[in-house]
């Protein structure tokens, strides 16, 4: 799983919505017209550079997160070095294109495409005739049955994270030859691209035993540029050694290592050199960025006698070589297929009902909150228009506006059809109020401001910030003392007073990671809270484990606001229908929500994905996403934001690495520049790799 989000397609899209009459969805574009797609808001950032300028034979040294439990994507355990892995030493029958777009991989295939649509759909694929094993066999059709069998759905022996598009196959039989594969469809399924990406060979797949077992540690048959050569989990490292019965064009490294580093540790680690790449936070990017300045500063340390004391010195010192270090590694930056959001429980509290979700999102300026984290990085800052697709990718359309911008009296005017009215009185108040006059005394003397405890008479000590400091309520300002006795003139400030509705307070509880790598989502957090406080809605913080965030928080539904993110794949009528689909009762009596932790849902917005997905007709097909999108808006489960940023701390000699953006990364055609050679310069510095 990635940061406070959910892991990549090929592991699982895991982190009316319309009510009738109350609001209209937009017209979506019509035929003809322009292409409401757009491009990619960002190029990816590679360093491209053609295979004759690169040295043969050096190792790429590269940071992530952690060696995985599990080398077989299709298990629920499986995170994104999994799929790392798997895009170097596996075949893909598709990959992405730098406009986030399925393309053919033709070191696989040499076609793919709808060969029959009635009775049945059938996809014929043309495999490339070099295409082989590691072991020598030729990948064909024997490979392609046992990967839809061991996914299907049919046998729950197989521990599968999921089984979309493999249960709408009907059969998997040679074509006229060893190297075409036919797939028979049960039912129509717009996404067939989607499958065999990556392909498992039938020795993983074959048994349920294989399945479970035979990929969690090692890889011993693989069809890609690079091998599994090692998982050592002492050293936390895996290492990929070049395939020698590799068809394609050679690769330029012998080895990768995928090597297990904190975040927090990446900075040191590069300076030291013992990495190569690494995707950093912000804060790191900032130090790189300034040991490139030429004359910069590199002490951090400043003020009258810092140098004084041994142990700054030595810090000094330290952090001097260590900015000098850095000085031979740049920052490639782009915008990741994922973005975040704003997730608002529906399943219980002031959030199930859609006039105070609605109310949430009318209260947020989603510009000033994407201006806020991209634009320091020198990204575009432009809010996501679509929760089914990013910009450039061929489903997206903006139907933002089937909820509308940013709007305080639009927002106000929700809450109080709701209910909710500002110094409304609140029950816990007056129970507060009246132990306190009892305490006073028979001539009703007041308590003074440091005996009357805030926080609906709790007191604040019970509410530190995980950083120690007492905790500041959003909205009353942090500051401390009674309401005024019962009967008295209600305040001059009443306008920015807490809503209430039958003596309680609107205040949400906002549930956010307390983790090192989560700085920026405790900032748009701090933002959103003071957003919703223009609008009377008040928010507790609670700052939790990383650990334990989405597991016991978000997926529990321990939450009422909560941001994570979802990644954006090409095909969002398979890979995003969970995320959205309507929470049904199971047969325990429990919620069975799938994906969808906000617990919001309709059977129309189900439906529109069923079409979606049933449909060949790909212009159909974007339709019905992109009205799945407008009624997903409506409904205000959940808000996005921004897509995320993607930094990259990478060599200034390291070339087709780095921020990838959308497109799928060429393994072979990675490496280091010869000595002498010189990397590219200008707009034909960002791009895909040379071909």
């Amino acid at each position: 799983m990635s940061q406070h989000g959910v892991g990549p397609r090929a592991v699982t899209r895991s982190v009316a919505f319309l009510t009738a009459g109350v609001l209209a969805v937009p017209a979506l574009t019509g035929c003809g017209s322009e292409d409401p797609a757009g491009k990619p808001l960002a190029a990816p950032d590679i360093q491209p550079a053609g295979r004759d300028r690169i040295a043969d034979g050096s190792t790429l040294r590269w940071a992530v997160d952690s060696v995985p439990d599990t080398l077989n994507t299709f298990q629920s355990d499986a995170d994104t070095t999994t799929l790392r892995v798997a895009q170097a030493a596996l075949p893909s029958m598709f990959r992405m294109n730098a406009d986030g777009r399925p393309e053919r991989n033709p070191a696989y295939l040499e076609s793919a495409e709808v060969v029959e649509t009635e009775p049945k759909q059938v996809v014929l694929y043309k495999l490339n005739q070099q295409a082989v094993w590691s072991d020598g066999r030729e990948i064909g059709a024997a490979d392609f049955a046992a990967q839809w069998r061991a996914l299907s759905g049919k046998n729950t022996a197989y521990w599968t994270a999921r089984n979309a598009g493999y249960d709408r196959i009907q059969k998997i039989e040679r074509g006229d030859n060893a190297l075409e594969v036919r797939v028979t469809f049960s039912r129509p399924y717009a996404d067939w691209r989607s499958l065999f990406s990556p392909l498992y060979p039938k020795d993983v797949m074959g048994t349920p035993d294989s399945f479970n077992d035979g990929a969690r540690k090692k890889l011993k048959v693989t069809a890609g540029p690079f091998t599994v050569k090692k998982v050592d989990r002492e050293d936390d490292e895996i290492t990929l050694a070049r395939n020698p019965r590799w068809w394609g064009r050679p690769a330029k490294l012998s080895e990768i290592v995928l090597r297990t580093v904190p975040r927090d540790k990446r900075t040191a680690e590069l300076a030291a050199g013992t990495l190569d790449v690494a995707e950093i936070d912000p804060a790191a990017a900032r130090r790189i960025t300034v040991a490139a300045r030429p004359q910069s500063s590199s002490s951090p340390l400043t003020g009258p006698g810092a140098g004084a004391r041994k142990k700054l010195r030595k810090a000094s010192v330290r952090y001097a070589g260590q900015q000098q270090a850095l000085r031979g590694f740049e920052v490639r930056k782009s915008l990741e297929p994922a973005f975040t959001q704003l997730a608002l429980n529906g399943a219980e509290g002031p959030l199930a009902d859609e006039r105070v979700r609605r109310a949430v999102a009318r209260a947020l300026d989603r510009k000033e909150l994407a201006k806020a984290v991209l634009k320091p990085l020198g990204l575009p800052a432009v809010p996501v228009g679509s929760h089914l697709a990013l910009s450039g990718q061929a489903h997206y359309a903006d139907s933002s506006g089937a909820l509308g911008d940013q709007d305080t009296k639009e927002a106000q005017a929700l809450l109080a059809d709701a209910g909710w009215v500002r110094g409304g009185p609140l029950k816990e108040q007056k129970k507060k109020q009246k132990e306190e006059k009892k305490a006073a005394g028979a001539e009703g003397e007041k308590t003074s401001g440091e005996d009357n405890k805030a926080h609906g008479g709790q007191d604040p000590a019970d509410h530190l910030a995980h950083d120690g400091r007492p905790y500041q309520h959003p909205a009353r300002g942090g500051a401390p003392g009674a309401y005024a006795p019962e009967g008295t003139a209600a305040p001059a400030n009443r306008e920015t007073a807490p809503l209430a509705k039958d003596g309680k307070p609107l205040t949400l509880r906002f549930v956010l990671p307390s983790g090192p790598g989560s700085q920026t989502l405790r900032t748009v957090a701090d933002r959103i809270s003071r957003m919703l406080e223009r609008v009377g809605i008040g928010t507790d913080i609670s700052r939790v484990s990383d650990e334990s965030y989405f597991k016991d928080h978000i997926a529990s539904g321990q939450y009422d606001l909560a941001l994570y993110s979802w990644p954006a794949t090409a095909f969002p009528a398979t890979d995003a229908r969970p995320v959205y689909a309507k929470p049904v009762p199971a047969a325990d009596g429990s919620l069975n929500v799938e994906q969808n932790y906000t617990r919001v849902g309709t059977d129309q917005v189900d439906q529109l994905f069923d079409e979606a997905v049933s449909t060949l007709d790909e212009g159909k097909s974007r339709s019905l996403i992109r009205k799945a999108d407008s009624r997903i808006w409506a409904a205000a489960g959940s808000i996005p934001l921004f897509q995320r940023p993607e930094l990259i701390a990478a060599r200034k000699n390291l070339v087709n690495a780095g921020a990838f953006g959308f497109g799928t990364p060429v393994y072979e055609d990675m490496g280091f520049l010869k000595k002498g050679a010189k990397p590219a310069s200008g707009p034909s510095a960002k791009g895909s790799s040379a071909r």
